[in-house]
């Protein structure tokens, strides 16, 4: 019986090395590629960071200084483990990662500035798992349907990365081919996630965040069918074909796949990067950037853009598409959004890429986001809680302006358009970062935000665009032709007024006008 057990365990023992052998010298299989490890790997971290957040704080008084700065150890600690276990199981969690990443108003910001470096930490594809996915989906080697293809990506993300080739004639393209693995992992990363969310939860009822399962549950399938994302862009292409300064690179049907999909290569630079814009000539006070506008937390660029062309331009861009089109790409960081010197005129031109993700949003959202950014604006209150509470924020509205303009309550009462930002000015204490925000504000909400903040909107262009959108509503709505003239008449004159507006801010930040109204006050002194 003993030498019956020897002999069993000898076995198990070779089985169990050849095994081990057969996988560290593979290089086609990952250990972090089998579904029990990226289990184990997230139950353990998540049980880890539950245990730290139940156990570090029992002993400290809620609300003292002592608990405060152990409260912000933890989420060092935690957002750390978490940032890890993202980078270990790639793929859907890096995306999940980097998505909480941009939540600067609804997560401490222990938690936004750690994982925000996973936009750069994203795993690449080895040369054989790319030719393996184009033999697979276009049936052909890489020599047969390109004359030279670039080992090295031009860029990796989450769930894809990007080659530079030139086909047989001679045309360059940019080749974008899905990580291998990503497609069958994307189901099962959703449901673990859904799964430890709810037992999260379950500890601590506060937790509000399976809204951000919801969301990947429904967006991460139309992220990883690359002819969606050729639809897309066709679309917004054709949407968009007025505007003279936007490029979208054409899709080459003929060699696109669900994952894989060949794009015509538009060179440029990020358009944060001015070293760039001055090695190319382009000229970098249409690219200036200060600390007006915006925070720079808020944005996905380095500071926020001055009032200079290229951010005038980007701000058409999606103020037409939130306003005018209510089809809105859903992710403007500055990997997505190039500048370059258009080779016919030599002007500046923004190239848009990526539109794996749009967001689509009815007329009646954006009447009631036009109102409501009009009603900011002009400091009408009422009509700002009026409209905020008819977008879904309920009591919460006055949280809710201040996440929209990046401004504080004070600043959004005296008027966002009258009142500077300044360096001190917080838009979003603590006491606001509750998770109700995620619940009570509808995700489409959160997204245009969003790509409102990173394309650094001005206020007048918000107004130049939502002001159309609420008079072709009034159009519509009536069948009498001196009606519609009547409000052709007041539309042009509410546009002249905000045109006649931006001119006295314009002079009013300008220093030569402040020193005529200093040497005007000395030679003409008030009368006492």
């Amino acid at each position: 019986m003993a030498r019956r057990a020897l002999k069993l365990a000898s076995w198990t023992g070779m089985a169990l090395a050849a095994s081990g052998f057969f996988l560290y010298s593979n290089k086609y299989l990952d250990p972090n590629d089998f579904g029990a490890v990226r289990v184990g790997r997230a139950v353990a971290t998540t049980a880890v960071i539950s245990y730290d957040y139940l156990t570090s704080l029992r002993s400290v008084p809620y609300g003292s200084e002592e608990y405060l700065q152990l409260l912000s150890k933890v989420h060092l600690r935690s957002a750390r483990r978490l940032c890890e276990l993202c980078c270990a199981n790639r793929g859907t969690f890096i995306k999940v990662g980097q998505h909480l990443g941009a939540l600067d108003y609804l997560l401490p910001e222990e938690y936004t500035s750690t994982l925000k470096v996973l936009h750069s930490q994203a795993p690449q594809s080895s040369m054989q798992e790319v030719r393996r996915v184009i033999r697979e989906d276009l049936g052909k080697e890489i020599h047969d349907l390109f004359m030279s293809f670039d080992d090295t990506p031009l860029g990796a993300a989450s769930l894809a990365q990007v080659h530079k080739a030139v086909l047989h004639d001679g045309r360059t393209v940019a080749v974008k081919v899905q990580h291998p693995k990503v497609q069958a992992q994307s189901s099962k990363d959703i449901l673990l996630m859904e799964v430890l969310v709810l037992a999260v939860k379950q500890l601590f009822p506060e937790f509000e965040f399976m809204w951000l399962v919801d969301e990947a549950k429904k967006n991460l399938p139309l992220e990883l069918d690359f002819l969606n994302e050729g639809r897309n862009a066709e679309r917004v292409a054709q949407m968009l074909k007025h505007i003279d300064f936007l490029k979208v690179p054409r899709i080459y049907w003929e060699l696109s796949t669900k994952r894989v999909l060949l794009m015509e290569f538009v060179d440029g630079g990020q358009v944060n990067d001015r070293d760039y814009m001055e090695k190319n000539k382009i000229d970098v006070n249409e690219v200036r950037l200060s600390s007006h506008g915006c925070s720079a937390r808020d944005t996905g660029f380095v500071g926020a853009a001055h009032r200079g062309q290229i951010s005038r331009h980007l701000g058409k861009i999606y103020s037409e598409m939130i306003f005018v089109n209510g089809f809105v790409h859903c992710d403007p960081h500055p990997g997505n959004v190039l500048v370059r010197k258009h080779p016919g005129t030599g002007r500046a031109e923004i190239v848009l890429l990526d539109h794996g993700l749009y967001q689509v949003l009815t007329e009646e959202f954006r009447l009631d986001y036009c109102h409501l950014w009009q009603s900011l604006i002009w400091t009408d209150m009422e009509r700002v809680k009026k409209y905020s509470q008819r977008l879904g924020a309920g009591d919460l509205y006055p949280l809710f302006a201040c996440m929209l303009t990046a401004r504080s309550w004070d600043s959004v009462n005296r008027g966002i358009s009258q009142a500077p930002v300044t360096a001190t000015e917080d838009p979003s204490p603590q006491d606001r970062l509750s998770g109700k925000a995620n619940v009570l504000f509808p995700a489409r909400v959160a997204l245009t935000r969003k790509c409102c903040q990173k394309a650094h909107l001005g206020y007048q262009i918000f107004l130049d665009a939502s002001v159309p959108l609420e008079y072709w509503h009034k159009k519509k709505s009536t069948c009498s032709s001196f009606r519609r003239a009547q409000i052709s008449f007041s539309e042009a004159f509410n546009l002249w007024q905000i045109n006649l507006h931006e001119l006295i801010l314009r002079v009013k930040g300008l220093k030569l006008a402040s020193w005529i109204l200093a040497f005007l006050c000395w030679l003409l002194p008030t009368p006492y």
